[in-house]
């Protein structure tokens, strides 16, 4: 039980668990390092009062250290963003939080979950991969970067049945 406590207060636990309003500016943070066009607090205080939409923060003791957005519909859903601090990226963490939200997504009924990768990122390609999603489509030009750069999206696929 002490040990558990202590790697729990020096943060070496990853909790998975739903995002609450407190959390917004915080995610907001994370996406906005993440990605070229970071989602506002707003954005996610929207997100976060969906029905359709699941939205998991990922802890390490106190501190929250990535997340995971998607919005489902009737047995289907698509990721809409996964991030985890840079800080903290090659741990496995992104496996963890990827497999324990998509446990969350299959308990509401879902079969079969879609995304949109920048087909470049490669770090985010090996994580897809080895979680099972396989590439079903390509959408050219569909990343503008904020220098006028366009790239493309590999859109890809799981089944969760």
């Amino acid at each position: 039980m002490m040990r558990w406590f202590s790697e729990w207060w020096r943060g070496d636990t990853a909790v998975v668990e739903p995002a609450v309003a407190r959390d917004v500016a915080r995610l907001a943070q994370l996406h906005g390092a993440s990605f070229a066009r970071g989602w506002g607090e707003g954005e996610f205080e929207s997100m976060l009062s969906e029905r359709n939409t699941l939205v998991h923060r990922l802890r390490l003791g106190r501190n929250t250290v990535g997340f995971a957005v998607s919005r489902i519909g009737a047995d289907e859903a698509e990721i809409l963003s996964i991030a985890v601090d840079h800080a903290y990226r090659g741990r496995g963490l992104s496996r963890t939080l990827l497999m324990t939200h998509l446990g969350h997504l299959a308990g509401r009924g879902v079969r079969t979950i879609f995304l949109e990768v920048e087909e470049n990122n490669q770090p985010a390609r090996r994580l897809y991969d080895r979680t099972g999603f396989m590439v079903v489509g390509r959408r050219e030009r569909y990343y503008k970067q904020p220098n006028g750069e366009q790239l493309n999206a590999l859109l890809m696929r799981r089944d969760l049945s």
